[in-house]
């Protein structure tokens, strides 16, 4: 398998799962802003859209949307228990929390990225996006992690796109029951080898 990735992207949940998963893989550095890999491949014709995550199959087949592609990972290796299986609620819990984390927190930054954005805008969005960190830190609350003690590949979603808050000057140092869980998942070895991989540590 072959995992492309930008550093400090969205890719970094994949990234983080597939060493949870011990499956082989490479991973191939894709910038989102030249569109263009290490050997001068324009991106755009691995994938269409231009943005990571992408995991290319052994045989060619192409998957693309990080929620999809960790839970891809998990059902590889079951035995890992990396998500509870299919067609139970507990999955379909999960799966909540990858559509929360995609759509209430991932697409929230995403102005607050954009230079263009008007400064009042991001003020608005930056006070959405703080109220749905506070939500989840009382959601925390006497968990290791959001499906409770058991690690799942929500979890490294929600630990990359909290590590983009420093870079858009959100604070959330308050938080004490996500400032844990960020520690507890800085602490896993697969989280500190796919950071340093990527050039993050």
């Amino acid at each position: 398998m072959k995992l492309y990735y930008s550093p400090g992207a969205c890719s970094l949940s994949p990234h983080i799962t597939l060493h949870e998963s011990g499956l082989k893989f490479a991973h191939v550095l894709a910038s989102t802003k030249t569109h263009r890999l290490e050997d001068g491949t324009d991106y755009y014709s691995i994938n269409p859209l231009g943005y990571v995550p992408l995991l290319e199959l052994d045989d060619g087949t192409r998957l693309t949307e990080g929620p999809a592609i960790v839970q891809y990972i998990a059902d590889q290796v079951p035995d890992k228990q990396l998500a509870p299986a299919n067609g139970t609620v507990a999955r379909a819990r999960m799966q909540a929390w990858l559509h929360f984390i995609g759509t209430e927190l991932h697409k929230g930054f995403g102005p607050l990225f954009n230079p263009a954005t008007p400064a009042e805008y991001k003020a608005v969005v930056s006070e959405k996006l703080l109220s749905r960190l506070k939500w989840v830190d009382g959601e925390l609350a006497g968990k290791s992690y959001l499906m409770g003690e058991q690690f799942s590949v929500a979890d490294p979603y929600l630990f990359t796109v909290t590590n983009w808050t420093p870079r858009v000057g959100l604070e959330i140092a308050g938080l004490a029951n996500l400032a844990a869980f960020r520690e507890r998942m800085a602490a896993r070895p697969a989280v500190q080898q796919a950071m340093k991989e990527e050039g993050l540590l």
